[in-house]
């Protein structure tokens, strides 16, 4: 419609994010998949042979922060350590949001 202005696309916001701690054998992953789903969040998650948890989330900022502070308590049964983030440009981008093994 004339004199509307178009509104911007939004800012795709990526972090990677290292989760140390008793992060296995909880459902991390899972419950990881269930909150970036529910915020819009795309992306991936998967265990570390070293016993940790590795994520890529990309979507809009706030929403993945969301995603973040989720990861940096976890589910029950979790016990977080530590949690790196690395925000970044995004790269590939990502339909849906995946548990890789």
């Amino acid at each position: 419609m004339q004199g509307e202005k178009e509104k911007p696309m939004p800012e795709v916001a990526e972090a990677h994010v290292i989760v140390s701690g008793r992060v296995q054998g909880v459902w991390f992953r899972g419950n990881t998949q269930r909150a970036a789903s529910a915020a819009g969040v795309r992306g991936w998650v998967r265990n570390l042979p070293d016993r940790r948890v590795e994520a890529v989330l990309q979507g809009e900022r706030a929403a993945v922060e969301s995603v973040i502070d989720f990861m940096r308590t976890g589910p029950p049964g979790a016990a977080v350590i530590d949690c790196v983030v690395s925000w970044r440009p995004s790269g590939e981008r990502f339909h849906g949001f995946d548990i890789r093994y």
